[in-house]
């Protein structure tokens, strides 16, 4: 296999994505992202660390269950061998550069072919390791995360550390040991855990308990292993509801979060939460962010949007406004990212076919955020939204709201305290609509 250190170009003609100010009519310019620009005392590059997914946009070819692959890839020569496996670096790396995101994540089949057994696939990934240091090293472009592909292959089709064949468990066991591994060596700032097939189609052929039970004692190997190599990322779970099983485990945030403090793996993950996901389990991203920074596990985003009128995960890019400052209102609230970032789980629509339409994606979800992190900060800054919330609970700062906090008032105290109170007065408005409008004048 031969070494391409960014020797060709893939993407000719389209320049390094330069910041031109909101006045600016090119289409291969940014708005309102300037990495360098400083909001709340951190520049955006470090308040977003953007990331790019090897999986859609690299790999993915525009097919879906009604149609085989529409977009034009002019590098893709129709082998899945590891010459091609090298090229497709090469043109993330590429891509990565002249957007300007300085990271990227895969999962392990999407950068090295699945080959004869498992020995032969670990020394794919190994060759592909190397070439994907390299990159590293010349470019600058670091890994947000890595993760296994547990859910594509046919031996998943029961689940991977939820199947009733311990086998299953085994193959998958080995599977996440070498991609944990290789995001180790790869300097990656985490690893995700996405159940994709983690669940179940029918109740009839499941024992729930039995299949919950071995996904916990899955995660605590992976942490065992994560501790004696070393890796200092973070660990991640990723919720959704469904697609492709009916119901998995990983259903929401809260979920999530139970399930962890159940099986006592709370301290060694947080969540990576996205946005389709949250519309799938009929909550906001807003709400998803705000379960998990509650409970102190906000670790990082899937950056992409559903349609409302589709039942399914179309991973759109972000645009909406409101969407990103919701998001960034919550994720400044909690301190922003630390090991984790806005990766970019996002395709192109099938007839967005050309290559420069990554690019116009890309941008386009870039400049969503750029806008909603400055709009957040300026609603931060002029404080009337945190008074209004901060006012509404002020019974609670005081007098009996006070005592049931510090916990020193019981069912006894409370009904000595309700009768003598009588009939509640003084209930104020929730001022919705008022609050929708303060919102409205910053956007």
């Amino acid at each position: 296999m031969k070494r391409r250190i960014l020797s060709k170009e893939y993407f000719p003609g389209i320049p390094k994505i330069p910041y031109e100010g909101p006045d600016s009519k090119n289409p291969l310019a940014f708005k309102h992202y300037n990495p360098d620009e400083i909001v709340e005392g951190k520049t955006m590059k470090e308040h977003f660390r953007f990331s790019v997914v090897y999986w859609h946009t690299i790999r993915g070819t525009g097919s879906d269950m009604f149609g085989s692959g529409a977009w034009l890839r002019p590098w893709e020569d129709g082998t899945n061998s590891m010459e091609m496996a090298a090229t497709r670096a090469g043109v993330l790396f590429e891509f990565c550069t002249k957007l300007g995101a300085p990271f990227y994540a895969f999962h392990d089949r999407d950068v090295a072919p699945e080959s004869r057994n498992l020995r032969e696939t670990n020394r794919n990934l190994d060759r592909m390791v190397k070439v994907l240091k390299d990159y590293q090293r010349e470019t600058g472009v670091q890994l947000l995360w890595g993760t296994a592909c547990l859910f594509a292959h046919p031996r998943y089709m029961h689940g991977a550390a939820t199947s009733c064949n311990a086998d299953v468990f085994a193959y998958a066991a080995a599977q996440v040991k070498k991609a944990i591994e290789i995001t180790h060596e790869l300097g990656g700032a985490g690893y995700v855990f996405w159940g994709g097939r983690e669940g179940y189609t029918t109740l009839l052929n499941t024992d729930m308990k039995r299949e919950l039970d071995h996904l916990a004692a899955f995660l605590h190997m992976a942490v065992e292993h994560k501790k004696r190599i070393g890796f200092k990322g973070q660990f991640y779970i990723e919720p959704k509801p469904k697609e492709p099983t009916k119901h998995q485990y990983d259903s929401d945030a809260a979920a999530c979060l139970n399930f962890l403090r159940q099986y006592g793996l709370l301290e060694h993950f947080k969540l990576n939460l996205e946005t389709n996901h949250a519309t799938l389990a009929n909550h906001t991203m807003q709400h998803e962010l705000e379960v998990a920074g509650a409970a102190g596990a906000l670790g990082s985003i899937d950056a992409n949007m559903g349609d409302l009128m589709l039942g399914w995960d179309t991973d759109q890019f972000p645009t909406d406004i409101y969407l990103t400052t919701q998001i960034m209102l919550t994720i400044l609230k909690y301190g922003g990212f630390t090991t984790g970032g806005v990766n970019f789980d996002a395709k192109c629509r099938r007839e967005s076919f050309e290559p420069v339409d990554l690019f116009y994606a890309h941008i386009a979800g870039m400049d969503a955020f750029a806008r909603g992190l400055k709009i957040a900060a300026a609603i931060r800054h002029d404080g009337r939204l945190a008074e209004f919330v901060k006012n509404r609970y002020r019974s609670w700062d005081v007098g009996i709201g006070k005592q049931i906090e510090s916990g020193k008032v019981g069912f006894a105290e409370l009904e000595e305290y309700a009768l003598k109170l009588g009939e509640v007065k003084g209930l104020e408005s929730g001022r919705q609509e008022f609050l929708e409008n303060l919102i409205n004048e910053f956007i």
